[in-house]
């Protein structure tokens, strides 16, 4: 028994660990999530259908709001009250999923448990690098197997950098379903903290899934037997074809009837403020495919931070943020006691797409605002942030503010510098090139998914891009990747041009926060703001006519510049970023160090575009990965050429062979026999001494027959 306490207890040690519900303490080493992932409809409570009306939602069958209680908004998956039910994918029946707040440097565990009924699933930690942990970043087929209905995987993976960061399912386009939720990572130590709001901000529709959208990309949108066009934005380029209904802050939004123009009252997410007070935002672009343009009536905003990343401070009007990037702002609550409209408008032309929000002050009446959104005058026009081309309309009074104009905070963190010997110099072209067939890429290369988690199981890898229908003004499928040495100098020139072009992309790069050294433009027309040509300071080669050009083996167009000696490069306080956007016509040079083994995907977060091949794998130092826990789950095509072709007990050191396995059975038999013959041997004993005792206590026992 002694023996037996002494283990309970060493267990007891190992397994003990600080459990947290939404987030952790600064003091805490281990925070423990459980996230579960199911199906739900929206406007549903429970077996009843619920509707909106004035900024609640009532019980179907209720005729009079006036004298009705209205139903508890949290108890209602919202969206934008559109009646028909919609169905969702949410972790723990919330939209978003519920928030992760940690502080850097904790060991975060996370339980995912897969309730979908016929569908996989992985998480992806957006933003962090995993470093150390390459196979916890949750892309399948890349860093593991798909987590299967039913099925439980639990990451664990250190909170690292700080920042805004996000955690997203990452089979193919299930996030814009609402699989997604914030993830922040405090600094530890932190002072003068401002108080804080989470903003996700996306683009929604009533489509039944998530599959539906992709398909409706490639094959068209039709209503009343017409064929709808895709809309325009700004600057003249297309958006692909996402039937968008309306816009969603924090789950919440309001359907407006494109007929009438009226908004169906739907509740919206509210802000509360103090007055005096400042607050920072922490916003998250979640969406499918548009870009927002955010404001607060009548406040300016502060931009502090980029995907997680400070920066020189620069006071705004509002800021463009597409699916994957992340803001935060401050705003100063030193307006009027009363309620003011969020905005977030998409930058369509003839379409009037907006998520709204109410920034509320203590004291104000709970009602809707009746602010207006400030007036860009010549004399006093309005600075935008992130602008995905140089020029609003010249009658907007609008002046742009490029990413690659804004400065880290610090200049502790300069740019990489060259070493000669281990300088790599990469041109990655992410567009729809093609003739018959124009499938999303990045040089030519459309991505084709592997049936094996890549990086746990390489040597089951066969899709190869170097072949004949590959190549210069050619479009293939197959698994593309680049590989990098460790300690490499890496500058990625990240294209959208050629062919191909016409769509902007958010490109999203894992296991890094690279730097963002300059941003080249196409040719706007100053007045109209229209796109007229790429930038030429980028030779696309192939065909001489560079509308022609797929624009697949792209270079410097000056020779001098290749090397790292591009000028304009900021090297001294350059921003970091996860995720940028690379508009039509343009180019973006960013830069790492090839210092985070791992099998990295890169790809645009465009879930339509990524899903159609706009990615590729980042093989960054492949023999210096760790290896992952052991038990790690492996997949794998049945039947298995390569399977097939050995002894496939041999293929992983650390899998069970089956000879292992035989022998485990074995030994864990002889142990448990001997078990049994402890055990026996003591009851024996024990019996044979309480039966020597109860005889000279026999008129005990029966004095006290016992308690039954």
């Amino acid at each position: 028994m002694k023996l037996a306490c002494i283990a309970f207890l060493v267990v007891s040690l190992v397994v003990k660990k600080t459990k947290c519900g939404q987030n952790c303490s600064e003091t805490d080493e281990v925070c423990e999530f459980y996230l579960e992932l199911d199906h739900h409809l929206t406007m549903m409570r429970n077996n009843d259908l619920v509707f909106p009306y004035n900024g609640h939602v009532y019980k179907y069958d209720v005729i009079n709001t006036s004298n009705a209680v209205p139903v508890d908004i949290n108890e209602v998956l919202t969206a934008d009250g559109f009646e028909q039910p919609r169905l969702v994918a949410a972790f723990n029946n919330t939209l978003p999923g519920p928030p992760i707040i940690v502080y850097e440097n904790q060991t975060v565990i996370v339980h995912v448990k897969n309730k979908l009924k016929s569908e996989s699933v992985t998480i992806h930690w957006h933003g962090l690098h995993q470093r150390g942990t390459p196979w916890m970043d949750g892309v399948p087929f890349v860093t593991q197997c798909p987590i299967l209905p039913g099925q439980t995987f639990t990451y664990r993976f250190i909170a690292e950098p700080k920042g805004t960061f996000w955690y997203h399912s990452h089979m193919a386009s299930q996030l814009t379903m609402g699989a997604f939720g914030a993830l922040i990572v405090h600094e530890k130590g932190e002072v003068n903290a401002f108080p804080e709001h989470i903003m996700t901000i996306q683009d929604w529709n009533h489509d039944w899934e998530a599959d539906i959208d992709y398909m409706k990309m490639l094959y068209g949108v039709f209503e009343n037997r017409t064929r709808l066009n895709v809309s325009q934005s700004i600057d003249g380029t297309s958006f692909s074809m996402f039937m968008m209904q309306s816009g969603l802050i924090n789950g919440r939004g309001r359907y407006y009837d494109h007929n009438t123009g009226k908004d169906n009252g739907a509740p919206l997410e509210v802000f509360q403020v103090q007055q005096g007070q400042a607050y920072r935002f922490r916003v998250i672009g979640s969406g499918a495919l548009y870009p927002f343009r955010i404001s607060v009536d009548e406040h300016n905003l502060t931009i502090v931070a980029a995907d997680g990343f400070d920066l020189d401070s620069v006071v705004v009007e509002s800021f463009i943020i597409y699916p994957g990037e992340r803001f935060d702002f401050i705003l100063h609550a030193d307006k009027p006691v009363s309620n003011y409209w969020i905005r977030g408008i998409t930058l369509e032309v003839g379409k009037n797409h907006t998520a709204e929000a109410i920034l509320h002050y203590n004291g104000a009446p709970v009602r809707d605002p009746t602010t207006s959104r400030r007036s860009c005058t010549q004399d006093d026009p309005c600075i935008v942030v992130n602008c995905p081309f140089l020029y609003f309309p010249a009658s907007n009074y609008i002046n742009c503010m490029t990413f690659d104009q804004l400065r880290a905070k610090s200049d502790i963190d300069p740019a990489p510098v060259i070493k000669p010997g281990k300088f790599k110099e990469f041109f990655l072209n992410f567009a729809f090139p093609g003739t018959t067939s124009t499938p999303a890429s990045v040089n030519g290369l459309a991505f084709e998914q592997p049936s094996v988690s890549a990086m746990t199981q390489p040597q089951e890898l066969y899709s190869s891009c170097d072949r004949p229908d590959c190549g210069e003004d050619k479009v293939c499928r197959c698994t593309h990747s680049i590989s990098l040495d460790y300690g490499d100098i890496v500058q990625m020139v990240l294209l959208n041009m050629g062919k191909g072009k016409g769509w902007s992309h958010p490109i999203h790069l894992h296991g890094h926060s690279f730097y963002v050294l300059k941003m080249g433009f196409g040719r706007y027309d100053v007045t109209t703001a229209r796109f007229m040509e790429d930038d030429l300071n980028i030779d696309c080669r192939g065909n001489p006519d560079r509308t022609v050009s797929f624009c697949n083996n792209a270079t410097w167009a000056n020779a001098t510049w290749l090397g790292g000696n591009v000028p304009g490069l900021e090297l001294k306080k350059p921003p970091r970023k996860d995720t940028i956007i690379v508009p039509t016509g343009a180019y973006v040079v960013i830069r790492i160090r090839a210092d985070n083994p791992g099998l990295w995907n890169f790809h645009c977060h465009v879930d339509l575009h990524n899903v159609d091949g706009m990615q590729m794998l980042v093989n960054e130092s492949f023999n210096k990965i760790p290896k992952p826990p052991v038990g790690f789950p492996m997949c794998w095509n049945y039947p298995s050429d390569f399977r097939s072709a050995m002894d496939w007990t041999t293929v992983d050191d650390d899998s069970w062979s089956a000879n292992s396995y035989k022998t485990t059975i074995v030994v864990l038999a002889v142990i448990l026999s001997l078990e049994f013959i402890v055990i026996v041997g003591m009851c024996i004993y024990i019996r044979r001494t309480n039966t020597t005792r109860s005889s000279e206590r026999t008129f005990l026992t029966f004095e006290n027959p016992g308690y039954n």
